[in-house]
């Protein structure tokens, strides 16, 4: 916003057409930082809770520190970077407090360690092969703030396995669930609990799979009530409606 803008909030605040709260929102919205190759959304935190995301997967490694150098500058907390190299960890942690996980290529600087976990997230994948997705998702879904549990290898291949652990899903309230092959496993998980399921189809399978696609397929067209289904390997994404569901105000949290 340029000078101009911001004598106009002012004016119109002093004049009683906005109250605090609105000039701060008109003043936050407008605030970006122009790095040259990214123009960075500032007032995201404010907006949503936590700072812009960083997808690193096509970024140099160079403009991913640069970013993460501009957001540390403004005291940014949990700077999460999905689709992190390897080497871009290396030179990030290199300068910042990095935590790194590789199996997911996720990355976490200044993590706050002392935030309050609540309500009950429940990752659940149907094969050892998934875990890449379902840790994008649980880590993701912590650091926003939720308790999550992990329940993993349960696939419909070996039912019974699942259905040893029925209790810990009812218990939850909201269930992220994985799979990849033809993607039975939120079909089966949403016909047994009542909490909201949120599909994540991967890319794991054979040649039939099509990356993914078949498993996308299948869970648009569950039978099974109350799933949602995201986009082939979008663990942040299914974390993130997850974490707007599990912390809803005027609901009883589950799980404790």
């Amino acid at each position: 916003m340029n000078e101009a803008g911001l004598r106009e909030v002012l004016q119109r605040f002093r004049r009683g057409e906005l109250n605090e709260d609105e000039a701060l929102t008109a003043l936050a919205d407008s605030q970006v930082a122009d790095l040259g190759y990214a123009t960075l959304d500032l007032s995201r935190a404010r907006r949503q809770g936590v700072p812009e995301v960083i997808y690193g997967r096509s970024k140099s490694d160079e403009q991913i520190l640069g970013i993460v150098d501009r957001f540390h500058e403004l005291g940014a907390r949990d700077i999460l970077i999905t689709g992190m190299s390897q080497s871009a960890a290396q030179i990030v942690g290199e300068k910042h407090d990095l935590e790194y996980h590789a199996l997911p290529e996720l990355g976490i600087v200044n993590r706050d360690r002392e935030k309050a976990l609540v309500g009950s997230i429940v990752v659940v994948s149907g094969g050892t092969s998934d875990m890449a997705v379902c840790e994008e998702a649980a880590l993701t879904a912590e650091v926003l703030g939720n308790r999550v549990s992990r329940i993993y290898d349960v696939g419909v291949a070996g039912l019974h396995r699942l259905l040893r652990r029925v209790d810990e899903l009812r218990a939850a309230r909201v269930i992220v669930a994985v799979a990849g092959m033809e993607g039975a496993l939120p079909s089966v998980v949403g016909g047994l609990v009542a909490a909201p399921v949120i599909a994540v189809p991967t890319s794991v399978g054979y040649g039939a799979n099509l990356g993914g696609l078949t498993a996308l397929h299948a869970m648009l067209n569950s039978c099974a009530s109350g799933i949602a289904v995201v986009n082939i390997d979008n663990g942040f994404g299914a974390a993130f409606m997850a974490s707007r569901i599990n912390q809803m105000p005027g609901l009883e949290t589950a799980g404790g």
